[in-house]
């Protein structure tokens, strides 16, 4: 044997629990007890496991591996409060990063400034004599000073895809906010990474021109942070939200290297705005990616935007305004989107938040369920922090699957709860964030982070779907148990992805793929469960991470 683990509480999810395993040539050779175990390990190397949970590796199956590698550089202003909050965490920021063309902070807060909008003149007073500007956490919205503006070419305004939006004061000028990518685009331009980033989620093309070689070994760098960091979570595969050839190309250099530490699946992006003709490319992605570490079998789309901006799509109007939002897609444009994707055996993801938009995603994948036949296609909806209880069951019926972060939800104790009757109607709470209602329906539940949304580290997921928080009476109870909840981020995510008979659970014959937890999650209080850490992460048998 190679390595051995012993001594552990281990969750299979194939059977019963066992005490050990050992693994060779990157398989699972044998589950069993720790004394089974030491009579073949031979002379491998051995991990005491110390009576902490042994588990399937952590698959997160909605991330932003590029962002989220950029952002571990970038300024964080989760918390921050006022110019003064702002001002306090982004100067010393600024005199750390003295060649910086423009300051770049994540994470900033909708209601930074309280019941009014964030401007630009805010963003002045915190940083009056560089270029400045903050992404929201939910990257749907970027806010930048005058400088940054001035920088970008959008102080005056400008003219932006659909679904996205220059925000304009009443003097004429930008009022600081930039709604969607196609806003913001302009400004991350400026950053030090020339937002290649996020190309990926934005266009879904290709650097242009060309990164230099340069700029291949910077972004490579990059990444390689940001996956070591997935590794020191427990994380052995990622599911990418957005995608193009580049992203590709640099994890394939990376595992060329020796360097690859999780598995990683890169999707197609379909914009609103393209011709779909170019689902093409995502047949050409497919065909040139398609191993064990590295591959593209998916398309991506997004149908509206966030609840906090008023940008995701609704079936009533927001409280106390005529505005429903709208869809990116049509609904003639996207059922057939969606029928082309589904004859040619891709899996479909479509970002959809509000109820509207959940129940057109819905409609989409009937239509294509119609015109194609039924088929084993686990098409997935992400987030769906709003729905419709008329489109639950549309789940379980279509073979849907619910793909949802529960940190995203203020039951989940990350961000603060909606002010009653300014976002939600009093109606919409009791399908909000409807993670358990949407399981007890028998569809299938995953779970993920969105990183770098909320951070990567697994735990305090789990323990926001686990544990949560109390929150008024009109928040629903939505905690999950602990196995469930395990259970959609690691066996359940290998099952997404049509692996789960090679992955996602502990058996022989699996690939070995593999995290040891410092502690039995089953014996710590659930409101604990987040302090929980790793001690080894293993992927193909390879330790990828060791405290």
């Amino acid at each position: 044997m190679d390595l051995v683990i012993l001594n552990g509480r281990v969750i299979t999810f194939d059977g019963p629990d066992a005490e050990a395993l050992a693994i060779k040539n990157g398989m699972i050779a044998a589950v069993g007890s720790t004394a089974e175990i030491k009579e073949i390990a031979g002379t491998a190397q051995v991990i005491d496991a110390e009576g902490g949970t042994v588990l399937p590796g952590f698959i997160d199956s909605h991330v932003h591996l590029f962002q989220g590698a950029a952002e571990l550089d970038y300024l964080n202003l989760y918390g921050a409060e006022g110019v003064d909050g702002i001002a306090a965490a982004v100067r010393p920021y600024a005199e750390s990063r003295p060649d910086d063309p423009l300051l770049f902070a994540s994470a900033i807060d909708y209601h930074a400034m309280g019941d009014r909008p964030i401007t630009r003149q805010d963003l002045d007073a915190a940083m009056p004599d560089r270029p400045f500007a903050a992404m929201a956490s939910d990257h749907h919205t970027v806010w930048a000073n005058t400088k940054a503006l001035e920088m970008a070419g959008l102080l005056h305004g400008a003219e932006v895809d659909e679904g996205s939006e220059v925000v304009m004061a009443e003097d004429g000028t930008a009022a600081g906010e930039l709604r969607e990518p196609g806003a913001y685009k302009a400004v991350l331009d400026c950053t030090a990474l020339g937002g290649r980033e996020m190309l990926g989620l934005m266009t879904g093309a290709n650097p242009e021109p060309p990164a230099t070689s340069k700029e291949r070994a910077v972004d490579k760098a990059v990444m390689l942070r940001g996956l070591e960091h997935c590794a020191s979570h427990g994380i052995t595969g990622l599911h990418n939200m957005d995608g193009n050839f580049y992203q590709l190309e640099l994890l394939a250099a990376l595992e060329e290297d020796g360097d690859l530490l999780c598995r990683t699946e890169v999707p197609m992006h379909l914009k609103h705005t393209d011709p779909l003709d170019r689902i093409a490319e995502a047949a050409e992605m497919r065909a040139a990616y398609k191993g064990d570490m590295v591959w593209s079998s998916r398309v991506k789309m997004f149908m509206d935007g966030v609840i906090d901006s008023r940008t995701a799509y609704m079936l009533q109007p927001y409280p106390n305004t005529d505005s429903c939002s709208a869809p990116l897609f049509s609904p003639e444009h996207f059922d057939e989107a969606c029928t082309r994707i589904d004859a040619m055996g891709l899996q479909i993801a479509v970002h959809a938040i509000g109820d509207a938009a959940v129940r057109q995603t819905l409609n989409g994948y009937e239509a294509a369920r119609r015109a194609n036949g039924p088929r084993d296609s686990r098409h997935r909806i992400e987030h769906i922090e709003t729905v419709h209880p008329d489109d639950i069951p549309r789940f379980a019926e279509l073979g849907v699957v619910a793909s949802i972060q529960p940190l995203h939800s203020p039951l989940g104790g990350f961000f603060p709860p909606y002010e009653k009757g300014y976002l939600l109607h009093d109606f919409q709470y009791e399908h909000a964030f409807a993670w358990q209602t949407i399981r007890n329906s028998g569809a299938k539940v995953i779970f993920s982070t969105d990183w770098p949304v909320v951070p990567v580290d697994v735990m305090p997921t789990i323990q926001g779907a686990v544990a949560g928080v109390d929150l008024p009476d009109h928040w629903p109870d939505q905690r999950q148990t602990l196995r469930d909840t395990l259970a959609s981020y690691t066996r359940d995510n290998a099952w997404v992805e049509f692996n789960e008979n090679r992955k996602g659970r502990l058996r022989a014959g699996m690939m070995a793929d593999v995290v040891v937890m410092d502690t039995d999650l089953e014996s710590v209080a659930p409101d604990q469960l987040g302090a929980a850490r790793p001690v080894a992460t293993i992927c193909g048998g390879r330790i990828t991470y060791r405290a």
